[in-house]
């Protein structure tokens, strides 16, 4: 087994072109953070891309940041820091959810595969997902040929289609050497509103009254009895806890959170919770902390209407044993199945069952990963655009062979698709 460790984009462009030549299927890998998402690999060779690294333009005043794809985002979310600025769309790191270390140090995800997996956070609501604020790229496709697409302004649109088409694509249509990103001002002031004690219908329908008002909510979570204790170290006890984070300027604030206490007071107790400690209970939302115990149980990424995401778990729970948690207003739920077994054809069928969505397996053995669909299927219509695209990129189906789906297709539709999920 061969690992190729390029550090520059030409040198990229080599060993992808060699890889073609030789018929010869390559994993594609920055860190490894997220490498146990997907089917298991089978590639006899890597290409390992954290040498290639480092910020090539940051320009604070026109909110706009080009880097090399293997650098780290702990390295870039300091830089941005300093100066008072952040990825607004809040990209998870995936590391403690499947065993590795959190992202100080370096050890996190990377910017390029940021946009390779469409990472996203709670504040999505919001501001979206990374398709959303990619600018422009430079990769190397499949077939062993250069390409860029977009720019590096934020009103530059040209090509800015096929930029987005990376999101979601896990490696399986292009090697990201370089990516454009837009950045936003970070808020002056977080408060985080809790309800304590609801049950996850009426957290529901809180949520969606809150997202409904004018408080100008940007992020809503519900976390069930004894979920609440895993996250922010245990500080804000056991009882159930549905969260609404409120960002801004200081007095805007305090009126808004003024407004969602009048809005909501006979829902429960309500208890403020600001600045880092407000901090601390989203990055452990985001990251999926509740669930990052060391373990290999099987974890599942849920997103599907959040009027009846809580209904489904309501029947899985009468079928099989398991944790649930909801961020995006219960759009997302993030389900831990206490047993070994992923029951993934009972989760899907209840997805259907109400209403439709998607469901990633994000943590499995391997054995599970090599058997089941790790990504949501796709409709025929879409699997037969989906190989068209992967053709027309990767013709001899040389990067990540089937990590997204069994032989050489790819999902990268369908993952796309699930609003952003990633």
């Amino acid at each position: 087994m061969t690992t190729f460790t390029p550090s520059t984009a030409a040198e990229v462009l080599s060993t992808v072109q060699w890889a073609a030549a030789e018929e010869a299927p390559l994993e594609i890998l920055g860190h490894g953070s997220k490498r146990g998402i997907g089917r298991p690999q089978q590639s006899e060779h890597t290409l390992d891309l954290s040498k290639l690294a480092g910020v090539t333009l940051y320009e604070p005043a026109e909110l706009v940041l080009s880097a090399r794809a293997g650098t780290p985002l702990a390295d870039i979310d300091k830089l941005l820091a300093e100066n008072g600025q952040q990825f607004a769309f809040e990209p998870m790191d995936y590391g403690p959810l499947l065993g590795g270390e959190p992202g100080q140090g370096g050890k996190g995800g990377t910017i390029g595969g940021a946009l390779a997996a469409n990472l996203s956070g709670p504040r999505r609501l919001k501001a979206g997902a990374a398709r959303d604020h990619i600018l422009g790229i430079s990769a190397v496709a499949g077939r062993g040929e250069a390409f860029k697409s977009g720019g590096r302004v934020v009103k530059n649109v040209t090509g800015y289609d096929l930029s987005k088409l990376m999101a979601g694509s896990w490696g399986t249509l292009a090697v990201l050497t370089d990516v454009t990103f837009k950045v936003l001002p970070a808020a002056e002031t977080e408060v985080t509103l809790a309800i304590r004690g609801l049950l996850d219908d009426a957290a529901v329908a809180a949520m969606a009254l809150a997202l409904g008002s004018s408080a100008e909510v940007s992020s809503a979570a519900h976390l069930p009895e004894r979920i609440t204790a895993r996250v922010a170290a245990g500080k804000h006890g056991g009882d159930a806890a549905t969260l609404l984070r409120v960002e801004g300027f200081g007095p805007s604030v305090v009126y808004r959170i003024e407004a969602l206490k009048s809005l909501l007071g006979k829902a429960g107790p309500l208890e403020e919770i600001a600045g880092e400690a407000s901090k601390a209970i989203w990055r452990d939302i985001r990251d999926c902390i509740p669930f990052a115990d060391g373990g290999a149980r099987p974890v599942w990424r849920v997103s599907m209407a959040p009027s009846q995401a809580h209904h489904m778990v309501m029947a899985l729970r009468m079928q099989a044993a398991v944790d649930a948690f909801y961020d995006w207003q219960g759009g997302l739920v993030w389900l831990s199945m206490r047993e070994n077994d992923p029951e993934a054809d009972l989760l899907r069928s209840l997805i259907r069952k109400h209403g439709g969505g998607h469901a990633t397996l994000v943590r499995a053995a391997p054995a599970h990963r090599a058997a089941l669909p790790v990504f949501e299927p796709q409709p025929p219509h879409l699997a037969a655009l989906s190989a068209r695209l992967k053709a027309e990129f990767d013709p001899k189906h040389i990067l990540n062979p089937g990590r997204m789906a069994p032989g050489s297709s790819s999902a990268t539709l369908a993952h796309s698709s699930e609003g952003g999920a990633q």
